[in-house]
C-alpha cells in the first residue's frame, strides 16, 4: 500500500510513467481475510467445492481452518498474498469449532482438478500456527514431521461438483507430529 502511494505521488510529480504504477496498484497485502471470499461456499451454488471432515481434533476451542493452494512444491504453502498477486489459485475458509458434533468445512476451488489442501486448528484463535499446541492436517493424511510434505502427498483432486475428503489432524508429539491415539474425534465429542 505505502508503495502505491508513493508511486502516484511520483506520478503526480511527473517522475514516473503511468505503467509503473500500475503494478502496484493491483498489489494485495496477507491478511487473515485473504481467500475467503473466494473459498465461501454458498448454498445451492453449483460449481466444485471440498467437503472436508475433519478428525483427530484434540480438543474444541479455537478455529479450524482449510486452505486450497496450487498442487506443485513451489507454490505449495507459498505466503497468500504472493500466490493473489501473481493470479494463482488460493482459497482460505475459517470457522469456530462446534462444541459438539461432526467438524465439516466446505471450501470452493475454481475449477475441477488437483489441489493441495492443508487444514490447521489454531487452538487460541491467533490466526498464526504454532508448533507447540496448534494442529495441523493434509488431503491424503500424508505422515508428516517437522517440515511441510511434498505438494503431492497433501494432493486432492476436485471433481466438478463435491468432492468429500477426511482429514486426520496432527500435533505435537515428544519429538515428533503425529495424529492423537484417538484419530476419530476429540475425547469430549
Amino acid at each position: 500500500m505505502r508503495r502505491a502511494k508513493a508511486c502516484l505521488a511520483a506520478l503526480a510529480l511527473g517522475l514516473v510513467a503511468a505503467p509503473v504504477c500500475a503494478r502496484y496498484a493491483a498489489h494485495v497485502s496477507s491478511n487473515p481475510e485473504l481467500g475467503k471470499a473466494e473459498g465461501r461456499c454458498r448454498a445451492g451454488e453449483p460449481g466444485p467445492a471440498l467437503l472436508i471432515e475433519v478428525a483427530g481434533l484434540k480438543d474444541r476451542k479455537g478455529l479450524v481452518k482449510a486452505e486450497v493452494y496450487p498442487s506443485d512444491d513451489d507454490d505449495f504453502l507459498a505466503d497468500d498474498d504472493d500466490l493473489v498477486n501473481a493470479g494463482k489459485v488460493f482459497r482460505r475458509v475459517e470457522e469456530p469449532v462446534p462444541a459438539r458434533g461432526p467438524v465439516v468445512l466446505c471450501i470452493r476451488v475454481p475449477a475441477p482438478g488437483s489441489y493441495s489442501l492443508l487444514v490447521l486448528h489454531d487452538r487460541d484463535s491467533n490466526h498464526k500456527f504454532g508448533w507447540w499446541g496448534d494442529g495441523v492436517g493434509f488431503a491424503g493424511n500424508p505422515k508428516i514431521g517437522w517440515h511441510k510434505p511434498p505438494a503431492e502427498d497433501a494432493r486432492i483432486v476436485a471433481g466438478p461438483g463435491l468432492t468429500r475428503t477426511t482429514v486426520v489432524m496432527n500435533y505435537r508429539r515428544g519429538l515428533g507430529v503425529a495424529p492423537l491415539r484417538h484419530p476419530h474425534g476429540s475425547e469430549d465429542e
